[in-house]
């Protein structure tokens, strides 16, 4: 399926009917935007629970954020 939409100047974009039947989405929902490797943007509907989870995890994986981690750990 493809749609095409338009950007304003405020970076905003109506996401079309199609789109959000697919997707499920309503008002409220949250989206995830993934850059791919060719230069693709993918698209998901993230579910409560996911995000519950993405949160908690993201608070745990600061442990190991300095400097100095990552001129440590660049060449892995």
């Amino acid at each position: 399926m493809s749609c095409i939409g338009r950007i304003s100047a405020k970076g905003e974009t109506a996401i079309p009917l199609e789109i959000r039947t697919a997707l499920a989405v309503q008002p409220g929902d949250l989206l995830e935007w993934e850059i791919t490797g060719d230069g693709r943007a993918e698209v998901r509907r993230i579910l409560p629970a996911d995000d519950y989870y993405l949160r908690a995890l993201s608070d745990t994986l600061n442990e190991w954020a300095s400097d100095e981690d990552e001129l440590a750990y660049r060449e892995l």
